[in-house]
């Protein structure tokens, strides 16, 4: 059973700053738990119901990680779930080297995006459409925000998410960077390449003036009824889906 201390401990991570000082974020549920076991990602402790110990009992220890049986009421009360009847995991931050820009594949830049819910699909839609690699602006949501990691449902284990200076990354890079933009060529007879960069705003503010200036080729969604915008994460998906979708 979990104790007081281990509770506060758990509950303290929800908090970015306690994040950064253990270096530890939370993952919660079977499924997601299951997904960053399975990972490169290096999972710290594991906090499971009985089932779950004896539904994963070989993985567990196959992969050599520490296990504390709890009961669902307690993974609900540490967590940020509405419910739980699987397992908390704590995994470690990873530290990632900085690396090029790969012109054979793509990757998806998000400038100053907020709400953890969009970023939590994006890092899902890319991973459904097979792109390993998101770079952030530095003042974006953070991507351990509890909200992030549930919304990616396991995805986040997948998919290197990281931050940077946008500006300074795009002066330096001699490849296709497509931009979102109201003015731009439709993106279903956009002319689509093997990789480059998707750069994409915020609903409310769009893509920065420093950024649109690297734009090489700004396309967009044609609107047929009267909604005035799209939601950043479902036009991001719309985009995947002409750039990466496509036979």
């Amino acid at each position: 059973m979990l104790s007081k201390a281990k509770i506060k401990y758990i509950k303290s991570l929800h908090v970015k700053k306690h994040r950064i000082a253990e270096n530890i974020f939370l993952v919660e549920g079977s499924k997601s738990v299951l997904e960053f076991i399975r990972s490169k990602f290096t999972t710290d402790v594991v906090y499971g119901t009985d089932l779950f110990w004896k539904q994963h009992k070989k993985l567990l220890t196959e992969h050599n990680i520490a296990f504390e049986e709890t009961t669902e009421k307690e993974l609900t009360q540490a967590g940020t779930l509405n419910s739980n009847n699987g397992a908390i995991a704590l995994i470690n931050i990873p530290t990632y080297t900085p690396a090029e820009l790969d012109n054979s594949k793509w990757t998806i830049m998000l400038d100053v995006i907020n709400d953890p819910g969009n970023l939590g699909t994006i890092i899902r839609v890319a991973d459904w459409y097979g792109i390993d690699r998101i770079i952030l602006s530095e003042n974006s949501v953070d991507m351990y925000n509890p909200k992030v990691v549930n919304t990616t449902k396991g995805s986040l284990a997948r998919v290197r998410v990281e931050y940077g200076d946008l500006t300074q990354i795009l002066s330096s890079f001699d490849g296709v960077i497509i931009g979102a933009d109201m003015k731009g060529e439709d993106i279903h007879s956009f002319k689509t390449v093997n990789g480059g960069v998707l750069l994409m705003g915020s609903e409310s503010h769009g893509i920065s003036e420093d950024l649109k200036k690297l734009i090489t080729n700004q396309i967009t969604i044609p609107r047929v009824g009267a909604a005035e915008s799209l939601n950043v994460a479902v036009a991001t998906a719309i985009i995947c889906d002409n750039l990466c979708g496509r036979k």
